[in-house]
């Protein structure tokens, strides 16, 4: 793994390797203006997760990092009918940021295999360490009170006239047999997926991390439950 250079551009994430520093300006350049919740900050807290996982897991800190700095190179509205093919897209994008950035044919192709079996909509299974460190690192960004502030920022991004809004005004916490729809609904995507990540955690340390996050995620729907009431 290469050392060196930390916060490329000024602004780049923690423990970046020299060739991280120049494959993070491109990344950054592609990221969706005005999107909060796939903006420069999660790219961060993911690739900070996934150099800290990677050694646990057997992979590559270098590659790691690398698959998290380009896991959402191409965004994909979640209200969108291609919500599932966002880590595919990501993963047909990368190798031509990650080979100017210096990676070679071999490190790239694990990359984007990790990158094309990242995302949750399309269900895919990791196919190797680097793979699992990545879906790790991006569903523990999910969880918790920073998944929280992300599902509102997207609620507010797909938020329509007349459709929607923070939870269903008859049926709140979804409780009474109706059919979840975290499009419409924000509280949805709790029972839809967040609730379900901590169960599909590959390393032990994520699996930690993720069940405290959990249980936040339960005590503040309590909360909710509570001021509705």
């Amino acid at each position: 793994m290469e050392s060196g250079g930390r916060g490329a551009g000024g602004g780049g994430p923690a423990d970046i390797t020299i060739r991280q520093t120049v494959l993070w300006p491109l990344v950054e350049a592609r990221l969706p203006p005005g999107e909060l919740a796939h903006d420069a900050q999660h790219i961060r807290r993911v690739h900070r997760w996934a150099v800290r996982l990677a050694p646990e897991a057997g992979a590559d800190p270098d590659l790691a990092g690398a698959a998290a700095l380009v896991h959402d190179l191409v965004f994909v509205p979640k209200d969108s009918a291609a919500r599932a093919e966002g880590g595919e897209r990501s993963a047909a994008a990368a190798p031509a940021v990650l080979a100017q950035a210096g990676y070679e044919a071999g490190e790239i192709a694990q990359i984007a295999d990790a990158v094309r079996t990242s995302s949750w909509s399309r269900g895919l299974a990791p196919t190797g360490p680097l793979g699992a460190v990545l879906q790790d690192a991006d569903r523990l960004d999910a969880i918790g009170a920073l998944g929280l502030m992300r599902n509102l920022a997207c609620a507010q991004h797909m938020a329509k006239p007349g459709r929607g809004g923070f939870y269903h005004p008859d049926d709140p916490l979804a409780t009474g047999g109706r059919q979840l729809d975290d499009k419409a609904w924000a509280l949805d995507h709790l029972p839809a997926k967040l609730l379900k990540l901590t169960a599909g955690m590959h390393t032990a340390t994520a699996r930690a991390e993720a069940a405290r996050r959990h249980a936040y995620l339960e005590a503040w729907l309590a909360e909710v439950a509570r001021e509705l009431a």
